[in-house]
């Protein structure tokens, strides 16, 4: 190149053929060239910065790599899935269902301590003449059974488990059928001697022997009335002779039992047992209120009274009629209580024609239905009476 006064001349180039943006420039002047568009130094890390669309081409084809993008991304995924690759998913971890309340093995009741049924069952004879009323304890016996001991005169076996009242009476003696019937419960006898021929069986079948010939301890005579009226004991302290003597657990099968259920169309609210005459005959009310059953005998409502003196109706929530052979021995009352027969079971004010079934002394009595079918029983107390033939009972 050759500068001439600041002038600028490319060799061998006639200055009228510059180029055209150096055209209509002074001579001798240079002005520097307009740069060309094209990228600059940072352009290689710019390829990628967003162009907004700016007609409907571009916009139609943005949208249409967006969906291609997407179809894309879940292709993968499935194809991932399919092939063993499981996603992680959070699970939410629910508390177990609470653990249902134990029950009593005697009654069904909701007890606090499964322990309770680790106890001993406790029988005791209470008396039912005329001057033995109104007895104690009998409302918190889980089972109560009643029957003909002698002259007509009704007696009550009661059993005790899951309650401990500590003033029962009038205590009086055993027959060899409540002593079949408490050996099904595996239970032990409070009583006040009894007939030859039970005192016999007792030593005989080794039953748990709590009589207080021998074992004075548990028991006292109340001043309020006389002889032999007048018997009166204490579940705990009975527990105590229990434990001496080494009867412990008892081993044996309650009753089934079911949930109550009140019936709305009830088809037995009044109930009567010719047991033997007006002062022993029962009569039984429902109750709907309790769904349980008002008992009256001699034609009075039956009443318990506490320590205290404090008096309240019976009112068991299970009532039993059980038809069984009855004759006698001398003076005493005899039944055939091994073997089977007609029962009628009242419960949520419905009565229920079934079955008896008790195959030995050691084992605990079954109902079933007209079809075989077991009937069970709703929790409380359940009351259960010997009746010579189905004619003794009426009810509606």
């Amino acid at each position: 190149m050759v500068f001439m006064n600041g002038d600028f001349r490319a060799p061998h180039q006639n200055t009228n053929t510059l180029p055209e943006h150096y055209q209509g420039q002074p001579t001798g002047h240079f002005e520097p060239p307009t740069p060309l568009p094209g990228p600059d130094k940072h352009s290689k890390n710019k390829w990628w910065k967003f162009h907004k669309p700016q007609n409907r081409k571009e916009w139609l084809l943005t949208i249409l790599a967006v969906v291609l993008i997407g179809a894309c991304g879940v292709i993968a995924y499935i194809m991932w899935f399919q092939n063993g690759q499981k996603p992680v998913i959070q699970t939410t971890h629910t508390m177990p269902a609470p653990k249902a309340a134990p029950v009593s093995t005697l009654t069904g009741l909701p007890i606090s301590d499964p322990s309770i049924n680790d106890r001993p069952v406790t029988a005791v004879m209470i008396e039912n003449s005329t001057d033995a009323r109104p007895q104690s304890g009998i409302d918190q016996a889980g089972v109560v059974f009643e029957a003909v001991a002698e002259g007509g005169i009704t007696r009550f076996l009661t059993l005790f488990q899951d309650s401990e009242p500590t003033y029962v009476g009038p205590v009086r003696s055993v027959r060899p059928y409540y002593i079949q019937w408490l050996m099904g419960f595996d239970a032990a006898v409070a009583h006040v001697g009894g007939s030859g021929e039970a005192l016999q069986n007792l030593k005989d079948w080794n039953a748990k022997d709590l009589d207080q010939f021998h074992n004075p301890g548990p028991y006292h005579r109340i001043s309020s009335r006389y002889a032999p009226h007048n018997m009166y004991t204490s579940i705990p302290a009975l527990r105590q002779l229990e434990a001496q003597k080494g009867f412990g657990k008892a081993n044996y099968t309650g009753f089934e039992r079911k949930k109550e259920a009140p019936s709305k169309t009830p088809n037995a609210t009044s109930i009567d047992f010719a047991i033997s005459g007006a002062a022993f005959n029962a009569h039984f009310d429902y109750d709907a209120a309790s769904n349980s059953y008002k008992r009256s005998e001699g034609g009075q409502p039956h009443m318990v009274v506490d320590e205290a003196g404090a008096q309240k109706q019976l009112s068991p929530k299970v009532v039993i009629s059980l038809i069984m052979p009855k004759g006698n021995n001398g003076i005493y009352s005899t039944y055939n209580t091994i073997g089977s027969g007609e029962a009628v079971i009242f419960q949520d004010g419905v009565a229920t024609a079934g079955t008896w079934h008790k195959s030995n002394r050691e084992t605990n009595f079954t109902f079933t239905d007209a079809s075989g079918a077991a009937l069970k029983l709703d929790p409380g107390q359940t009351w259960l009476t010997a009746l010579g033939d189905r004619s003794s009972v009426t009810y509606k």
